[in-house]
């Protein structure tokens, strides 16, 4: 074994989380990464356990188990079932390159499908709230250099973005803030998590009692007088304490994770709270950001919005973009059976979402992509092992602040084994074959 069968490959994004870390250091040994520095116990766990669970050919469904074929014609199975079909879903996006969803939206558009991704079931009204109100928003470093208040409402980022706190906020050093000495933390949550316990100011409030909170601190940031004493389960001097920590602070945002979005209220919640972001920019410097969970669903959203004009549940059955979520949601849709075919790239629907969709999507026609097998692909027609991002194969992804950072390819994919820009480009050009396009 000789020193030049190893190397490390700096700078290396990691494909986790929305965070999107670009500091990695990965050192690959015989084609194997034995080490990633500076890597979370999460990042390090998909670094080194890539192999696992692999599957290595392309399979489609006969006689009712899942055998082995050729790309070809997995190609063309899955070309076939998506150009008959009368409404398919095109689903995921979220763990794949903005490359390959770019190909996903000309692939739904050409096959008069939707094309959804996994924002329909965790930050979708956010987006519907910035589309009421408006967003004041910034990137991640300029919270690093300059933010003195932090506040995570319905977010635990120590467990869901493991960095986030450490990279970016207030155990960060910035141009101009020393770190904690310099920061506060504030975490609004329905119970005691992990990072609440860092926190300087923790309040508990009462579960989905989200809305009724951000309008009571709304009113006590305006000055104005709180009559009950009791709001949410949250004490009106609590409140007023910390609607004046908001407004005294020389640069505060506040990250919200799914317990704002996902609790009673969903897109209300965030309408009240962008409409307490407007408030406080009156009297000081103000922003909000979500927390997003895919490492690129930021990016599925970015690219389908610059190609549609809407950033999810994007329906383009009518010969152009209808979008109102809801209706034309994956999850609905499917609830209400009405597609017939289905594409699920880079997820995994039949493991995390309600029972009875998970039954229906395993009922009609199903073509996956994935690098892994998971219980989606195990009930799929045609199932498409794919390379993984960020460490098999390169592209472009979205953190969650809207910052496009590229991804390289450490190592050769299995031998066979196809990029998800390759397999969707594939499909793409058999479907306009079919269709004389």
């Amino acid at each position: 074994m000789t020193a030049l069968s190893e190397k490390i490959i700096s700078d290396v994004v990691c494909t986790i989380c929305g965070t999107g870390c670009d500091d990695l250091q990965i050192r690959i040994k015989d084609g194997k990464i034995i080490e990633a520095k500076n890597a979370c116990a999460v990042s390090i766990s998909k670094f080194l356990e890539q192999h696992a669970q692999r599957y290595s050919s392309p399979m489609i469904r006969r006689d009712g188990e899942l055998k082995c074929a050729s790309f070809d014609e997995a190609v063309c199975k899955a070309a076939t079932i998506l150009s008959e079909s009368r409404y398919p879903i095109l689903l995921g996006w979220s763990l794949t390159s903005a490359e390959a969803t770019c190909i996903g939206v000309e692939l739904a558009e050409l096959v008069g499908g939707v094309v959804d991704n996994n924002t329909g079931f965790c930050h979708g009204p956010g987006l519907i709230g910035a589309q009421d109100i408006g967003v004041s928003t910034c990137t991640l470093g300029e919270v690093r250099h300059r933010a003195d208040v932090v506040v995570y409402w319905g977010a635990n980022p120590i467990h869901a973005h493991p960095r986030h706190i450490a990279r970016y906020t207030v155990l960060s050093k910035g141009r101009f803030r020393e770190g904690r000495k310099e920061r506060k933390m504030i975490v609004v949550d329905v119970r005691k998590t992990d990072t609440a316990r860092m926190a300087d100011l923790f309040i508990q409030i009462e579960p989905n009692g989200d809305y009724e909170l951000l309008s009571a601190l709304r009113m006590a940031v305006k000055g104005e007088e709180l009559e009950q004493q009791v709001i949410a389960g949250v004490s009106s001097e609590r409140i007023e304490e910390l609607a004046d920590l908001l407004v005294r602070c020389e640069f505060g945002i506040i990250f919200y994770g799914v317990g704002l979005t996902m609790s009673r209220g969903k897109s209300r919640n965030l309408d009240a709270a962008l409409s307490l972001v407007r408030d406080l920019n009156r009297s000081t410097k103000f922003l909000i950001m979500p927390m997003r969970g895919h490492f690129n669903v930021c990016g599925a959203n970015e690219v389908t919005s610059w190609i549609t004009g809407y950033p999810y549940a994007v329906d383009l059955s009518r010969g152009y973009p209808f979008y109102n979520p809801g209706e034309t949601s994956a999850v609905d849709i499917l609830s209400r059976r009405e597609c017939d075919a289905a594409l699920v790239v880079s997820s995994d629907p039949v493991s995390h979402l309600p029972y009875s969709v998970a039954k229906y999507l395993s009922e009609i026609p199903l073509v996956t992509m994935d690098p892994h097998v998971t219980a989606t692909t195990m009930v799929s027609d045609v199932a498409f092992p794919t390379a993984i991002m960020g460490i098999e194969a390169s592209g472009s992804l979205y953190r969650m602040d809207g910052v496009v950072l590229e991804c390289k390819k450490l190592l050769d994919p299995p031998q066979s084994v196809k990029s998800d820009v390759d397999v969707l480009r594939a499909i793409l050009d058999r479907v306009k074959s079919l269709k004389g396009a």
